[in-house]
């Protein structure tokens, strides 16, 4: 729901009756996964999606009718269904869909969840999705707090536990319980959306190329700040798409926010020049960022290591540094090489080989690194570019 939310707020502040379709469970090459949302408004109007176009339609006419009855309804698209060429989905996977009417009575929290996600607070949705229970029943929970009602004190506990838990890693999906909320039942399906706060994009050196970085930075959901010690160059004008631009020297700025940093956290370095790049990398390297990249040719890097490594660097820290950054695409221009970069972010986080689709086989969609325990020192190392 957070790249629907304009459309969702407006549509919840005019007090109007919405459907909001939401997918909670894939299996397979699903075309998009859990969490991807789409909304249809009184008017028949459509925000989002939940298949990139697959089964938009079949959703769309499910969407009216919860408007119409008012009542929460599930469905389930795939290649096992009767109707699945008819509703388009050809991919070879399943679609879970909760598909959930919305205005200021269904959902009196929603107001205060837009507005978290708008602030970067984190929060959790979890609804009923099925079994015995309430199916749409819903809760919001906070780090410090949780309202609505699921249905009994016993499942709500259990579920305030869970959803904290996904909320601190960012997961979104199904948790399982008994009707009264065991843990050992799996009778009662319970979904829960988290919407922790965007992971953070730290681009050091504002140079031409950090224009375009943080602007595929933007568009893949980071939080994008750009640092500088120079004010000429660090400027919001040049920078329109990063969240933040800050005046100092790198080290200083990162060693200041360095408690903030997570294993979500990119970090690229495009100065290459060692009074910047080391310093930084000095401090980089103390956090858990999931993914730090060094912009230069290999002679740069290589003097970068040795200053690193004089610096008493070691140097299982200094292979997680990936210099040249980016994926080996052949990029030239700052557009080009920004791709590159957002490439390499893209595979470090899911764990794909960086070959052709076409050259490869099995399923299209992995799972994380991060969520086989990999983490990114331990990744094979991708082709580079020079």
């Amino acid at each position: 729901m957070r790249d629907i939310r304009a459309a969702v707020a407006d549509m919840y502040a005019r007090g109007e009756t919405f459907a909001l379709a939401t997918v909670i469970d894939t299996y397979h090459s699903a075309p998009r996964e859990a969490g991807a949302a789409m909304a249809v408004g009184p008017g028949g109007e459509v925000a989002g999606s939940v298949s990139g176009g697959c089964v938009e339609g079949a959703v769309y006419e499910l969407a009216q009718e919860v408007v119409a009855t008012g009542e929460a309804a599930r469905a389930t698209y795939g290649v096992s269904d009767d109707d699945a060429f008819a509703v388009g989905l050809t991919c070879g996977g399943t679609l879970h869909v909760l598909v959930e009417p919305v205005d200021p009575a269904h959902h009196p929290h929603l107001g205060g969840v837009l507005a978290d996600i708008e602030a970067h607070r984190p929060v959790a949705v979890a609804t009923v999705a099925g079994g015995p229970g309430r199916v749409g029943a819903r809760r919001v929970i906070r780090p410090d707090r949780a309202e609505g009602d699921l249905g009994g004190s016993r499942l709500e506990a259990a579920v305030d536990d869970d959803a904290r838990g996904m909320l601190a890693q960012g997961s979104t999906g199904i948790l399982r319980y008994g009707a009264d909320g065991q843990r050992r039942g799996d009778e009662l399906e319970v979904f829960v959306q988290s919407f922790a706060p965007s992971p953070r994009m730290l681009v050091f050196g504002a140079i031409d190329f950090a224009a375009a970085v943080a602007e595929i930075g933007a568009y893949l959901g980071y939080r994008v700040t750009v640092c500088d010690a120079r004010p000429v160059f660090a400027t919001a004008k040049r920078f329109p798409r990063a969240d933040e631009v800050v005046v100092k020297w790198p080290h200083v700025f990162l060693g200041e926010i360095e408690a903030q940093i997570d294993e979500r956290t990119a970090v690229c370095v495009l100065t290459h020049d060692p009074k910047f790049d080391v310093p930084v990398l000095e401090v980089a390297l103390r956090t858990p960022a999931g993914y730090i990249g060094a912009m230069g040719s290999r002679r740069t890097h290589e003097d970068r290591l040795a200053r690193l490594r004089e610096a008493g660097i070691e140097e299982h820290k200094l292979a997680r540094v990936r210099s040249p950054i980016g994926l080996d695409l052949g990029a030239r221009t700052p557009e080009e090489t920004a791709v590159s970069i957002a490439a390499e972010l893209i595979q470090t986080r899911w764990g794909g080989s960086g070959r052709p689709l076409s050259a490869t086989t099995g399923r299209i969609h992995t799972e994380p690194l991060a969520a086989a325990g990999v983490r990114d020192d331990e990744a094979v190392p991708a082709a580079r570019s020079s």
